[in-house]
């Protein structure tokens, strides 16, 4: 156990000394930011850092006014000492990356109120003054030696952040036509118009046709130029849009206020709807603010208890989503409650299956490994604390659940526990299907948007080649 002790008065001698050393980290600013609320451009935004006097980002002044701070309450004196005054000097800026070493040195005591006078010096890594001062502090008079307190692990995240970036890959790729299936309230609407007005999609807006038009009247948004179809009700919105889809004249389909068996109903028809030979599944594109990339789900909203011919095509649909995001080789974990193959537990079987069949090149593009349970799948110290050797185990970019119930379970979880955002598409028609909940707010539908423009245009290139 590691301790921490401080010199009282009566210890402490002129020209003692303390220090601790640090390097500058990205996290280290926005910690500072955060705590303080300190969103100065020059210390969070690289852009604007890089014209700025500095031409870099570079940390906030009192970063190391806070590690003055630190020497003087945990080293010299320590546990105990009151900070009576302060002042500091700020010579040269300090940058990511650069290395602060801090020093404070006694240089007088005075007995009748304890004080001391501490001169204070951080030196960057070339041995330059960054800040120079001075502090008054009364010194403890008693001993205090107590375990030094573990501090708890921060994950900083910044919401949306990935779905941003997800939408910036989007800005070189032309608009998909795609036809908006009964966006008869403000979200759904919401979120069509953003997705055209960022460039995503060309919104043909299907469904009745004073519904939509008082919904974007409740957002304060103009219908100026965007093509509407008028049906009576949303059934019929959703077979409009299909016949749409079947003639070619749209790429995607993008869920409004429809319930999903509503608009999927047309769709799944043998004779006039979009099904191919593939298998449709959903796939919940998903950012966890304690995982490290995004991370796919599938099947959580479509297939119930799929078959291994349906899981074959889960798998699939979910690592041709994976290239489209630009995975080259998407790590697939197939879960099940264990991470050995047991007969009386099927998904495990399957599991092994699915592998073998990817060995066999009957699932392609990705890098299988299976039965994982979840902890092993996305934590490397779960795996090796179970023993499992693998690429894909404890790094997976794909979770292939055993079936809807549990996949939903997990999703809602990392979404409602965890903080995480979601998107979701459906994949395995003739084109993708925008799939969101009703819940979902306008980040998520334009994220979803950005996935399945980005599967449209993979595809597509892939046609060509």
């Amino acid at each position: 156990m590691q301790f921490i002790e401080n010199k009282t008065f009566d210890e402490i001698h002129v020209g003692d000394s303390a220090e601790l050393t640090r390097t500058l980290t990205t996290q280290d600013i926005e910690l500072f930011a955060v705590m303080s609320g300190d969103v100065n451009p020059a210390h969070i935004d690289e852009e604007f850092a890089k014209s700025d006097i500095f031409h870099k980002v570079i940390a906030h002044g009192m970063w190391g006014g806070a590690l003055v701070s630190a020497v003087l309450g945990t080293e010299l004196p320590g546990p105990g000492t009151i900070y009576l005054n302060q002042n500091l000097s700020f010579r040269r800026p300090v940058g990511l990356g650069d290395t602060v070493t801090v020093r404070v040195t006694v240089n007088g005591k005075e007995d009748a109120h304890h004080h001391v006078t501490l001169d204070c010096l951080c030196l960057n890594q070339s041995g330059e003054t960054v800040i120079e001062g001075q502090a008054l502090v009364i010194a403890p008079t008693e001993k205090v030696r107590r375990p030094r307190v573990t501090l708890p692990e921060v994950h900083l995240h910044e919401r949306g952040a990935r779905f941003r970036e997800l939408i910036k890959a989007t800005a070189p790729l032309a608009p998909v036509p795609t036809a908006v299936v009964h966006p008869c309230d403000a979200l759904s609407l919401q979120g069509a118009l953003d997705a055209g007005d960022q460039g995503i999609i060309v919104p043909i807006l299907v469904g009745p046709r004073a519904k939509i038009e008082a919904a974007a009247e409740e957002i304060a948004r103009s219908l100026t130029g965007i093509e509407i179809i008028d049906t009576p009700h949303s059934h019929a919105a959703a077979d409009r849009s299909v016949a749409l889809a079947r003639a070619g004249k749209v790429g995607m389909l993008m869920k409004g206020k429809i319930h999903t068996d509503e608009l999927l109903e047309p769709v799944v028809d043998g004779k006039t709807g979009l099904r191919t030979e593939r298998r449709m599944s959903h796939v919940f594109a998903l950012d966890v603010p304690n995982y490290p990339k995004p991370l796919l789900i599938s099947d959580a909203a479509i297939n119930i208890f799929p078959d291994l011919q349906a899981k074959r095509d889960i798998v699939q649909n979910a690592i041709d989503l994976g290239h489209a995001l630009g995975l080259s080789l998407p790590k697939v974990a197939i879960l099940s409650a264990v991470e050995t193959v047991t007969p009386t537990i099927p998904s495990t079987v399957d599991a092994a299956a699915l592998c073998k069949m990817a060995g066999r090149g009957q699932i392609t593009g990705g890098l299988l490994d299976g039965p994982l349970a979840f902890d092993n799948a996305i934590s490397k110290s779960a795996a090796e604390t179970k023993g499992i050797v693998s690429d894909v185990a404890g790094d997976a970019d794909i979770l292939i659940v055993p079936d809807l119930e549990a996949g939903n379970m997990i999703a809602k979880q990392l979404i409602y526990l965890a903080g995480a955002d979601a998107a979701g598409v459906v994949l395995g028609a003739r084109i993708p299907i925008v799939l969101t909940s009703r819940s979902d707010g306008v980040m998520s539908r334009l994220a979803s948007a950005a996935i399945a423009q980005l599967f449209v245009h993979r595809r597509s290139a892939e046609i060509k080649i």
